[in-house]
């Protein structure tokens, strides 16, 4: 793991410097002390808003393993973002299954299946919102070819999902000859893992309830442009409401890239980035991304700190936990 921070540091500190390079850091303080804090108030109830959302939408998709209450879920959802901001490399995806897990007693390994289920919602509903505004919006062919295979990869896993959910059986037949180099103990380990790991995928099959969790993450993510577009009065950008669509999918592209803790240097670089595309100067553009990953980062923190006192874990105890749930 101090590997992979190390890496990550370092990845963010060029992305860092490079958004910060010809930048004239007097331009940023202006920018700030001209900021109209009056739109600050509606950015940030959107951006807790989103939080609800997502928290409400998790347990739709948990309800075929349990019903579990509202609070309980805002808790561990508050909880988990926090880590996936403060731990390097995505490694804290794993923290919302094991507190769920530790709660409810759902395997670990089931709930990591409703993560999944989760981001690919998350990646078709963005870029459905992403390919209407591509028809009204011209932009650079590599932002559409990155776009389109961004949609690619996540089609290909949904299929996959769909294949697990709907020919389980023939699925572990044909994963079963593809552990046979593992040690005895380790190859049935996996195969339950696996076979718990579909359970997560149960949504699925249930046509009107995956139809609910696409609306809602639909939602989700046209509320989080909403929160982009909201920041940009604050500033005085004249930008269109599609401009935060894209904007909002180049920062989700950007901090994809395993960086340091908080997405520091990726999501300034690409918000720096995007905004450029409409003509925005780059101290501008760079006032804007510190004001925006403030925020978006500082309202996950402060959530996440207030409901870590109820939802305390380590990373060996995650290790602990997907192994106990999964001993032969």
């Amino acid at each position: 793991m101090l590997k992979k921070l190390f890496f990550g540091v370092v990845i963010g500190f060029f992305f860092v410097y490079f958004s910060f390079k010809d930048v004239e850091l007097g331009g940023i303080a202006d920018g700030l002390k001209s900021a109209k804090l009056s739109f600050l108030p509606p950015v940030l109830g959107l951006l807790v808003l989103i939080q609800l959302l997502r928290s409400y939408r998790w347990g739709i998709i948990l309800k075929p393993l349990k019903s579990i209450d509202q609070l309980s879920l805002f808790s561990v959802t508050s909880v988990g973002f926090l880590a996936v901001v403060a731990i390097p490399a995505r490694i804290g995806e794993l923290a919302r299954p094991y507190l769920i897990s530790t709660k409810t007693g759902i395997s670990m390994s089931s709930a990591l299946g409703t993560i999944l289920v989760e981001r690919v919602f998350d990646g078709l509903s963005v870029l459905t919102v992403f390919f209407v505004v591509v028809l009204f919006t011209p932009l650079p062919p590599w932002l559409i070819r990155g776009s389109l295979l961004f949609l690619f990869i996540t089609l290909v896993f949904f299929g996959f999902m769909i294949f697990l959910i709907f020919r389980r059986e023939a699925s572990l037949n044909f994963l079963t000859p593809l552990l046979k180099g593992f040690p005895e103990r380790w190859r049935l380990k996996l195969a339950d893992m696996i076979d718990s790991l579909i359970d997560g995928f149960k949504i699925i099959s249930r046509r009107r309830s995956m139809c609910y969790v696409a609306f809602l993450s639909v939602v989700i993510w046209v509320t989080d442009a909403a929160a982009i577009y909201f920041l940009f009065f604050a500033f005085g950008f004249d930008l269109p409401p599609s401009a935060a669509v894209v904007l909002m999918v180049i920062i989700i592209l950007g901090i994809a890239i395993p960086t340091a803790p908080g997405f520091v240097g990726n999501w300034h670089f690409f918000c720096v980035l995007g905004l450029g595309l409409f003509g925005i100067h780059k101290t501008d553009a760079l006032t804007y991304a510190i004001v925006l990953h403030f925020l978006s980062i500082g309202t996950i923190t402060i959530l996440g700190l207030v409901f870590l006192p109820f939802n305390r874990f380590s990373l060996s105890d995650i290790k602990r936990r997907f192994s106990a749930n999964h001993d032969a």
